[in-house]
């Protein structure tokens, strides 16, 4: 397949562009990028007419919760504490029909919104919900997106001085066997990979220091990525200067959680000391802006992590905190917020475009396969339609899609493969896909003393 004519911004080692260039793709794999129109050598290929598009790598989403999309639109003016005691409770009654469901309808938007590779922090196992881990990987596969989906976990309830409710946590020892288990039966670590396990207890408040020391000594020896949220609001800051007499992230590294292997979703609060541990040792940050200012948690210094070093991606976060889940509005938001608060100079549009594609990849440790648009590297691809009306008279194709409002997707391919064309999935059926998280949120409030009681309460 070649795309022809078009504007490409590769995002590779030089951020090479071509106002209008072609990309030449065999199997799952880019083998040519360059500029002027393709030249036709003889060979079958399938020439698209490119022309008016812009062709960027895959956007890549580092953080997010895929079980969430069936509890959108609840406790919309709470903070993060409240917000999770408000729904810890509904969350309790997931099983993996529900969760299938939403990870179906939540990955079928990201790839609307230009996703090839997305993660997900899956942290709720209720005791006779099912495989809800297996419901995920499932939803990955049907829609075609490449997949690293993290075991999470929970083991410290309310008895204990932790945040969720005694009924969502598990035993260590439950979830360090079923994590290991979720490792040995999924986790592909071969180039084409279309699926990788990550190791994800959920954050410093609803986890133990045991298991997040166990977990740590579990990826390692499996050689999986470590993940959980960290830095996110005031109030964790004050929880963990009570509980462990340490700031958030000091305490991680105090549990060896600090390394090229590990990546913290939000990161709002860490202070200069913090910034400078995470780039020293390599350790990453998933930039969520649209949940954070959702939840007035605050907003992340991109500035300084960036110009310390520390690899920073994006992440829509989970659905019920962030109800647009539109990767590449998270690129807008990550200009604008930084911006507002580092003035005009603090992040560029091209600035903003590498958080969602090589540096998402840099942050899940994929970016040796994603994140560019180079020959040799996977064909990953979004292709942009910006000649139309919304777009009209934006010189810079670049910031056409970044500033602009989401253009039409002409083309998603995930490994060479079509997952948009026409601004429509074709790998599952839009409405179907919609009626089912419709169904699955429905049956998961009627858990939880009566769908319409539940509604009220919120409101």
């Amino acid at each position: 397949m070649v795309l022809d004519g078009c504007t490409v911004a590769t995002m590779d080692p030089s951020r090479t562009e071509h106002a209008v260039g072609h990309v030449v793709i065999e199997g799952a794999r880019i083998v040519a990028v360059g500029p002027g129109r393709y030249v036709d050598d003889g060979s079958d290929a399938v020439v698209v007419d490119a022309a008016g598009c812009l062709a960027t790598p895959g956007l890549v989403n580092t953080h997010h919760h895929l079980y969430q999309w069936a509890t959108r639109g609840l406790a919309v003016d709470a903070t993060l504490f409240g917000w999770l005691t408000e729904l810890y409770p509904v969350w309790g009654g997931i099983d993996e029909d529900v969760v299938g469901a939403a990870a179906a309808a939540g990955l079928g938007w990201l790839a609307r919104t230009g996703c090839t590779t997305s993660m997900d922090h899956h942290y709720v196992f209720p005791t006779h919900g099912g495989d809800v881990l297996g419901a995920e990987i499932e939803a990955a596969r049907r829609i075609g997106l490449r997949f690293l989906v993290t075991r999470g976990s929970m083991d410290l309830g309310q008895s204990q001085g932790g945040l969720p409710p005694d009924h969502v946590v598990e035993d260590i020892d439950a979830i360090l066997a079923a994590t290991a288990a979720a490792v040995d039966e999924h986790h592909d670590a071969s180039p084409e990979s279309m699926l990788r396990i990550g190791v994800a207890p959920c954050s410093p408040f609803s986890v133990t220091a045991d298991l997040l020391r166990e977990s740590a000594a579990l990826a390692r020896d499996r050689g999986v990525r470590l993940h959980t949220h960290l830095a996110e609001t005031v109030d964790e800051e004050h929880y963990c200067a009570q509980r462990f007499g340490q700031t958030p992230l000091a305490y991680m590294e105090s549990l060896g959680w600090l390394g090229e292997d590990v990546w913290f979703a939000h990161g709002i609060h860490f202070d200069d000391v913090a910034i400078k541990a995470l780039a020293a040792t390599g350790t990453g940050v998933a930039h969520c802006p649209s949940s954070n200012a959702r939840l007035g948690a605050g907003i992340a210094r991109t500035r300084d992590l960036r110009d310390a070093g520390v690899p920073v991606g994006l992440g829509v976060d989970g659905a019920a905190s962030n109800e647009a889940s539109s990767l590449v509005e998270e690129a807008r938001h990550a200009l604008l917020f930084a911006r507002a608060r580092g003035g005009p100079e603090a992040l560029s549009v091209r600035d903003a475009l590498e958080l969602a594609t090589i540096g998402g990849a840099r942050v899940l440790g994929w970016d040796d396969q994603l994140g560019s648009l180079e020959p040799g590297k996977l064909a990953d691809l979004a292709l942009w339609r910006l000649d139309g009306l919304g777009h009209a008279g934006i010189v810079d194709p670049v910031a056409a899609l970044v500033l602009g409002s989401q253009p039409p997707l002409e083309l998603l391919l995930v490994g060479g493969r079509p997952v948009v064309e026409r601004d429509r999935l074709v790998t599952a059926d839009e409405r179907s896909l919609a009626a089912q998280a419709v169904s699955a949120g429905e049956r998961l409030l009627s858990r939880h003393h009566g769908a319409s009681g539940y509604i009220s309460a919120t409101r």
